[in-house]
Order: structure tokens, then sequence, then C-alpha cells
């Protein structure tokens, strides 16, 4: 059983006496569908840990409202919000056995012993650690500790899972895996599940939704694909893919500049996999063109990334590691693959 969690203009101050007022989260709208997961994405200090503790109940918003499905749950003890969370640093009692940890919830809940155990069971077995029920936290690795919190929670059969950041401490293999089991667990039991990350692959690979937040608001919300391919703002299309932005093209060295700066201060972006080197790019209407000096080469298996100075932009191209290229060299993007932004405000400007 699942269910929709949406808040609405979430907003939470910090008050300290001689100090002054930090806004954390200013006025945060955000709507995860039931039955899916929802990625809240940002950089350290943007307020997505503080948003997703007030959907848990941990953190009293300030003002605003979260409801799950059609229930205002705002004021409701987090006991009773039918939703489980299992936190960065696992949060296991070291002198409980894997299989007490993954009671304790239940057992503070009332459940009889008998069926703790059976829950219990059943949640490792679903993550493939049920030989480790008898182990302590300090007899496992860092993946098998992390099981544990996830068993903990989906032990409590909860309406929603949040999680935050619950792949940060793995080490970058680990992290893969964990992926994809994540997702094959939500899939399985069917739990409306929100994490919190700053990991753009992370939240790209798992999500059916993005929610990109920046300084306490939300800067987008979309598909992995619609955030990637149409990022509303500049912060947005930065942070996500690590679009190459030029706030002034006709410095930047991109040749016949004013036909893609029909608006007055206009940022372009293009996003280093949409450069090609153009020897191997039959021209076409429209290209973006930029040549300048290869200043950097960094060799990624199979491709390699240059960075080509061009006036006063250094322009990132991820291309083949086997194509060949000199000291200069000229980079083509296509019409469709460039981006324009307001430099003031850093909107998108569709054409």
């Amino acid at each position: 059983m699942s269910t929709a969690v949406e808040t609405r203009e979430i907003v939470k101050t910090f008050r300290e006496r001689g100090s002054a007022d930090v806004n954390v989260l200013r006025g945060v709208s955000m709507h995860a569908k039931a039955g899916s997961i929802t990625s809240i994405l940002g950089e350290s200090g943007c307020g997505k840990t503080t948003l997703l503790r007030i959907i848990a109940g941990l953190e009293t918003a300030t003002s605003g409202a979260v409801f799950a499905g059609d229930r205002d749950i705002t004021a409701v003890h987090p006991s009773r919000r039918q939703l489980a969370m299992v936190f960065q640093n696992y949060g296991l009692y070291p002198a409980k056995t894997v299989a007490g940890n993954i009671e304790f919830p239940l057992k503070m809940s009332g459940v009889p012993r008998a069926e703790r155990r059976a829950r219990a069971l059943a949640a490792a077995e679903v993550l493939h650690i049920e030989h480790l029920l008898d182990r302590l936290p300090a007899q496992l690795s860092g993946g098998q500790r992390q099981r544990v919190g996830i068993c903990r929670a989906i032990a409590r059969e909860p309406e929603i899972i949040l999680m935050d950041e619950p792949l940060s401490s793995l080490d970058a293999q680990l992290r893969i895996e964990m992926r994809s089991e994540l997702v094959a667990l939500q899939r399985r039991i069917g739990s409306t599940m929100i994490t919190v990350t700053h990991d753009q692959t992370e939240a790209m690979t798992m999500s059916d939704s993005i929610v990109v937040m920046r300084g306490g608001q939300v800067e987008q919300v979309g598909s992995p694909s619609e955030v990637f391919e149409r990022p509303q703002t500049a912060y947005v299309a930065s942070f996500l893919g690590n679009m190459n932005l030029a706030a002034d093209a006709a410095n930047s060295g991109v040749e016949a500049a004013s036909m893609f700066s029909h608006h007055a201060h206009t940022t372009l972006g293009v996003r280093p996999e949409q450069f090609m080197l153009a020897e191997y790019a039959a021209p076409e209407a429209g290209d973006l063109r930029v040549s300048g000096r290869v200043v950097r080469d960094e060799l990624l298996g199979t491709d390699r990334v240059l960075h080509v100075e061009a006036g006063a932009a250094v322009w990132r191209a991820r291309i083949p590691a086997a194509a060949s290229f000199g000291e200069r060299c000229t980079l083509v993007a296509r019409r469709a693959h460039v981006h324009e932004f307001a430099s003031e405000g850093g909107v998108r400007i569709d054409r």
C-alpha cells in the first residue's frame, strides 16, 4: 500500500537569541506520487534534509502544511504518520543484533513477538541478509549496515519510506549496486519513496521524479529526462549534467554569436557530450561553432574531455577517446542542443 505525499508552501525559519533569523525553507511545495520514487536533489545547505525531516515529523515547519494523500499530517505525531525513515548514518543500536534492530520499532508499536520475528525475517530475505540476523552492527560492513537500516524501515510495512542520503557513505561500486537494489525493492513493495541526495547520478538513475532545490526553494520539478533535457534555469543546467554556460557569447569564441542571442543579455549552454569535433561533423544550418586552444585533455577510458579555451571562456567537450585533435580545434553543436537562459535571473528562454 502507498500514498502520495505533498508539501504546501513549507517555510522553516530557525531563530536563535542574539542572531539573525535563518530562513532554511522559503515556501517549498512539492508532490510525490503514490508508489513512486521522488528524489530531492541539491547542494549541501539547500534545505533538502530539513524538508525531509518536516515530512517525517521530526522538525516542525514555521508555516505550511504536509499531506499524506488527502490527510493533513502537519500536526500528527511521527509515530502515526504511516512512514519510516532511513538515516544517513544508519542509526543502528550497537548492542542489539541485526534481528533486534529490525524488530525494535515493531516492539515499540506493540506488535506481538511472533509477528515481529516473521516480519523481520521476511524483510531480511528481501535484502539477502537473513544469514546476518544474529550479528551485531560492529560485525557488519557498511553495505550490510545500510541494508539493516532499510530492513528496519520496510518491516514496518509503511505507506511512505523516507531516505536521507542513503548511499553517501558507501564506496562507489557498492553505491551502484545499492541503487539497483533500492529501485527493485521499491517496485516490489510499492511504498512511496522519497530520497534526499546531492548526487545527480543517484537521482537520475533511481527516480520517477526529481525535485531540484536551491537556497531553500524549488528550482525545478520533473522526470529525470525532463529536468536534464529541458532545464528551466541556468543553475539546474549546470548542477545536473555540468552544462557549459557562456554569459557573453561574443567573447567566448562563438562564431556568428548574434544568431544565438536574439534576446539581450543571453547565456548560452551546451552539454559537453553534445559537442563534436568539426572534422567529424557534416555542417548543418544553425550549428554553434567554437574555435580555441586545447588547454587540458582528460582521458576517461572510452571517452575523453577536452577543455578548449576560446576568448574569455573554457568549453568542455566529451568526445571519443580515439578521436584525433591538435593544439587547436573547432567544436560543433547542433542548434537543437544549444540552450539559452536570461543572464539576469537565469531563466530558460524558449525559441
